[in-house]
């Protein structure tokens, strides 16, 4: 080896290992994402972490780091869903930052105490995507897009995708149910597409429940659900949301708004 080639070798090293935090832990091979300890307030009880574009992913000890990484790669998928390395919309990403976006990871339900959207770690399925999107769903699909779609999309473009009565979206969803709805009622309508049945649930949550669903629909990743998900959402293939509510299906494929194209399977290949 060369002096040079020495030099070379050695400024690699030396950028690698300066740009890793000094409180990185074992990355488990993912060559996008690092998991750190942190200390950050309102976290506490979680005891690492992960960032995607500087939105934080926090994780309970006993959540696996395979299932912490696999989150991170279906964020990252979501909001650079070309893979090129850069946030698809800039609109939403800068309202994500501003309302200090965040989602954490529980193993047991009693840890849900933290002000945040939350994913549990034993429904989040990581082969989900390799056996044909089939067997128990990932969680993480839903659970991710809910951070996204509420600090994000609702947020950049409130009167468009707000979660409030009146906005493009909530008024497609009033649609969907058959009906304005402040709270859910004793029965939907009989013709209605979206049915969800939650009492816990108030209209701003259903909003961002069937944003889940027409979105999710749209790329696929319903298809094989239909028997599951019926009693809550029946229009679960691309070609059934285009047809029944065409509303909604204008609004999450329209360019203008860079919506994910393709759906997440965890493999962000940056």
């Amino acid at each position: 080896m060369t002096r040079l080639q020495s030099l070379l070798v050695l400024t690699v090293l030396l950028f690698f290992s300066c740009g890793r935090e000094n409180n990185s832990i074992d990355p488990g091979g993912d060559p996008n994402f690092i998991i750190v300890a942190h200390s950050d307030s309102g976290f506490t009880k979680t005891n690492r972490k992960v960032e995607v574009f500087n939105i934080p992913i926090y994780a309970y000890k006993q959540v696996p780091d395979e299932k912490l990484l696999h989150a991170a790669n279906i964020m990252a998928q979501y909001l650079d869903n070309d893979e090129d390395g850069v946030v698809d919309n800039s609109n939403v990403y800068d309202a994500l930052l501003d309302n200090n976006a965040a989602l954490f990871m529980w193993k047991k339900q009693s840890q849900i105490t933290i002000d945040a959207q939350d994913l549990g770690s034993d429904e989040t399925v990581i082969d989900w995507h390799m056996n044909g999107q089939t067997g128990r769903f990932d969680a993480s699909l839903e659970e991710v897009w809910h951070v996204i779609s509420h600090s994000g999309y609702s947020q950049a473009y409130p009167e468009v995708f707000g979660e409030q009565q009146g906005s493009s979206l909530a008024s497609a969803m009033d649609l969907a149910r058959g009906g304005l709805f402040e709270n859910i009622p004793n029965e939907y309508p009989e013709n209605a597409w979206y049915t969800y049945d939650d009492h816990t649930c108030e209209y701003d949550c259903m909003v961002t429940e069937y944003f889940y669903w027409a979105l999710t629909s749209i790329l696929g990743g319903q298809s094989n659900r239909f028997d599951e998900i019926s009693h809550e959402w029946k229009l679960n293939t691309k070609e059934l949301v285009m047809e029944m509510d065409p509303e909604v299906y204008a609004l999450l494929t329209n360019p203008e708004y860079n919506f994910p194209t393709v759906l997440p399977d965890g493999t962000y290949r940056h």
